[in-house]
């Protein structure tokens, strides 16, 4: 009897705390089992191009990418495209977009720290934020315990290390959440800040213009029971010409600084040298270049990979239609296929294909919808293990390593 009361005020005490305590909760906990396993794989990291041996955090924190970032925070960007011995374009810093590296750099001018120190901060304040505003977003759509479950998948996800390093993605998350959380409610005016600012953290002006596109036809087809003014049909079709000009901004500035039309695609395809040499960016074409390369490499037969990857494209698209899904709405499930698009059209598959596919993270609220006490820490667990799978695949460096986060 005086456990069940327990456990009753227990519950009683849970359901009476405020929202945003319980986010804050799950996010820290959360960050105490990442940084633990981040923190491991540091001990036993050996020397590289980056760090020393056995780096402390905020130096293992700052490898890879974050590498880059720091080159911007403190350089800028080149007048000049690096050409390789053979004549292509090299690798530099136009593959990464400024608002991140330039706000890192904002706070080591007023702090006067470390750029590692900064980044992570930068990193852990915005992963914070974007958690926040996903519970906000999935109680627009779903009970409040699925809500919070989705938060808690979020903050656990396999992918998650990536939330407390010097890389852009828990700014873009925060702002992608931002966006997406406005666009349900229809809060048009304000997302056009939100737009403008995102598409100058990580490629997602267009394919955020395709789902604005969706929303608009979705609202057109529907006005005789869910009435669309002609106030919200200018703003909605003026904002999504303005995410698609944002799309492509970063490719406009590469090109007026460099004098090179394709500076930007060029820098990206000079990542792809390793896997082969595909000539021109070609949309579409990358995930069966790729599915060519990684046949030879696994010693599949190309027909067999093709075969594959086209069943695995209509069972995600196919996805969409289940009914956990559909408890999403119509606007996340058309982010969720526009930036899938957005991916198909322009991205090479390889290591770095996880981290790119973060901002599919509002389809965790579809795996959130089950109640079952096991199913959900069965998922959490093996959410952890994902972790660590990707930190020793991804991110800990060992030896000659090619599988960059």
């Amino acid at each position: 009897m005086a456990d069940s009361g327990l456990a009753t005020e227990f519950v009683a005490r849970y359901r009476a705390t405020r929202w945003w305590v319980k986010v804050l909760a799950i996010f820290a906990l959360s960050r105490v089992i990442t940084t633990s396993l981040l923190l491991w794989f540091a001990s036993i990291q050996q020397a590289n191009p980056w760090t020393g041996a056995s780096p402390g955090y905020f130096d293992f924190a700052r490898i890879w990418d974050g590498h880059w970032y720091f080159i911007i925070a403190m350089s800028g960007y080149p007048t000049e495209l690096p050409m390789t011995a053979d004549g292509a374009v090299g690798e530099s810093a136009w593959a990464f977009m400024p608002a991140y590296p330039f706000l890192v750099r904002l706070g080591m001018l007023i702090t006067g720290v470390d750029y590692g120190i900064i980044a992570v901060l930068v990193s852990v304040a915005f992963a914070l934020g974007a958690a926040l505003m996903f519970y906000k977003l999935m109680a627009l759509v779903l009970p409040e315990s699925s809500a919070m479950f989705a938060v808690v998948l979020f903050c656990v996800a396999p992918l998650s290390p990536i939330l407390q390093v010097a890389y852009a993605e828990s700014m873009h998350l925060f702002l992608l959440t931002l966006a997406l959380y406005f666009l349900v409610q229809r809060r048009y005016v304000l997302l056009f800040p939100v737009v403008l600012v995102m598409s100058l953290t990580r490629p997602s002006g267009l394919a955020f213009a395709l789902a604005l596109l969706m929303h608009v036809i979705h609202r057109w087809i529907t006005r005789r029971d869910d009435p669309f003014p002609v106030a919200d049909r200018v703003v909605t079709v003026i904002l999504g010409l303005f995410s698609a000009v944002m799309g492509t901004a970063w490719l406009l500035i590469a090109a007026a600084v460099t004098g090179s039309l394709t500076a930007y695609t060029d820098t990206e395809l000079a990542w792809r040298s390793a896997y082969g040499d595909f000539g021109q960016f070609v949309p579409f074409a990358a995930w069966f270049h790729g599915a060519e390369f990684w046949a030879g490499w696994w010693g599949i037969p190309i027909p067999l990979l093709f075969a594959l990857l086209i069943a695995l494209i209509v069972a995600f698209f196919a996805a969409l239609f289940t009914r956990p899904a559909r408890r999403l709405g119509v606007d996340l499930r058309f982010w969720v296929a526009s930036y899938a698009l957005y991916l198909l059209a322009v991205f090479f598959p390889q290591s770095s294909t996880f981290r790119l596919l973060m901002p599919l993270f509002p389809a965790l609220g579809a795996f959130a919808v089950p109640k079952s006490p096991v199913y959900r820490v069965v998922l959490v667990a093996l959410c952890v293990v994902g972790q660590w799978a990707w930190i020793h695949l991804g991110w800990w460096v060992d030896g000659s390593d090619w599988t960059p986060p």
